[in-house]
């Protein structure tokens, strides 16, 4: 199956609390992070998700929130560090592709922040996702 979902990131199950309706479930990523998803119950069961289960963690790009440092005091779970290898801008929007341990991630957002954050290639970033935002896939 082909996909759209540009950010997909192969990883292992290390943890899965489980809850009334939700469960969030930690994975370790090739890269070498930690990241959590927060997903049903039901996808749990339906995956058949335990520790050490391969999974393909998958994050649209507009989910994908740049910082140009650490951020404290936030509820966002899953914060990789990286370097922007490229960006793309038009109009309104940009495309910036981070490079992380394992891989490359792409954040859409909108170009005044680009700007804003003076983001160029080799400049360091944080890209903060909602554990509520990643998706997994069994492989």
């Amino acid at each position: 199956m082909s996909l759209s979902i540009r950010n997909q990131f192969p990883g292992t199950v290390t943890a899965i609390t489980p809850g009334e309706v939700m469960a969030t479930v930690k994975v370790r990523l090739d890269g070498g992070q930690d990241i959590t998803a927060a997903i049903t119950l039901e996808a749990v069961e339906e995956l058949d998700l335990a520790e050490g289960s391969a999974v393909r963690a998958l994050v649209k790009s507009t989910e994908v929130s740049l910082a140009t440092g650490a951020v404290e005091g936030l509820s966002i779970r899953n914060q990789l560090p990286g370097t922007v290898g490229d960006v793309a801008t038009g109009g309104a929007m940009a495309s910036v592709k981070v490079t992380v341990p394992g891989g490359e991630l792409t954040a859409a957002i909108t170009k005044d922040a680009v700007n804003d954050l003076d983001l160029t290639p080799g400049s360091s970033v944080v890209a903060l996702i909602k554990s509520t935002e990643i998706s997994l896939a069994a492989v």
